[in-house]
């Protein structure tokens, strides 16, 4: 690895290496490897875990309210192939893969590519610096995208909003109650109400329990005057399209 690589890798990552042959093991494509073993694909497999218990860690500490089904749905988003190769890409981290000839003459280089040396280049950093260098890496580039996520994940799952919302401001858990239940077993349709502490909020209806909890959250959030009601109306259709998805 020339000079000129190890000190533009070094300062797109913010950390200089102890070892140097771990940062070029970390860049080096089983494409131009001598064999697969000199490549970063064993770091990649170390990284990937690395970058879990980062993220996972993060996760716990950020979001006590959030249940474990919550928790995991945000962590895969975060550490997903999309999200690693965009931060490589957003970074430069991707610019500086040493990859073969047939990789290098393509217009756009693979995600996957891209995503793989992030999680390589996690790996290193770990060996190298150790956990809270690498955590300190790993936050630093990730944190931005998994507040991105948390927001859009809150678009169409008004329960966490108001689960969070009242455990933060009001000291109490929603807690949602099936009020009643009309139609034929093909097409019942469900009333459902939340109560946070001794407060009842009004109820709402929806063709399965799911989506009656999300509309119903969404009154409450109303109600509470955390969204207002052009706000509530929108979000109601968007409940309505991605109802069987919650």
């Amino acid at each position: 690895m020339s000079p000129e690589i190890k000190e533009k890798a070094e300062k797109v990552l913010g950390h200089t290496f102890n070892d140097p042959d771990l940062l070029e093991e970390s860049l080096t494509h089983a494409s131009i490897a001598d064999n697969r073993l000199d490549s970063n694909e064993r770091m990649e497999f170390l990284g990937d875990a690395v970058l879990d218990l980062i993220i996972c860690e993060a996760l716990y500490l950020k979001f006590p309210q959030y249940n474990e089904g919550d928790l995991t749905k945000i962590k895969s988003a975060v550490v997903s192939r999309r999200t690693c190769a965009e931060v490589a890409i957003e970074t430069g981290l991707a610019d500086l893969l040493i990859i073969g000839k047939g990789i290098s003459s393509r217009s756009q280089m693979p995600s996957s590519l891209a995503a793989a040396v992030y999680e390589s280049i996690v790996a290193a950093v770990y060996l190298d610096g150790g956990f809270d260098v690498v955590k300190k890496y790993v936050l630093r580039t990730m944190t931005p995208k998994l507040e991105q996520i948390v927001a859009n994940s809150h678009l169409n799952n008004y329960k966490a909003v108001l689960q969070q919302h009242a455990q933060k401001i009001l000291g109490a858990t929603p807690v949602y109650e099936l009020l009643d239940e009309k139609g034929p077993d093909h097409s019942k349709c469900f009333e459902v109400a939340v109560f946070i502490g001794h407060r009842r909020f009004e109820s709402a209806w929806g063709p399965n329990k799911k989506m009656a909890e999300q509309k119903a959250a969404l009154v409450a959030l109303e109600e509470l005057g955390v969204m207002d009601a052009k706000e509530v109306d929108k979000a109601m259709d968007e409940v309505a399209e991605t109802a069987g998805e919650l």
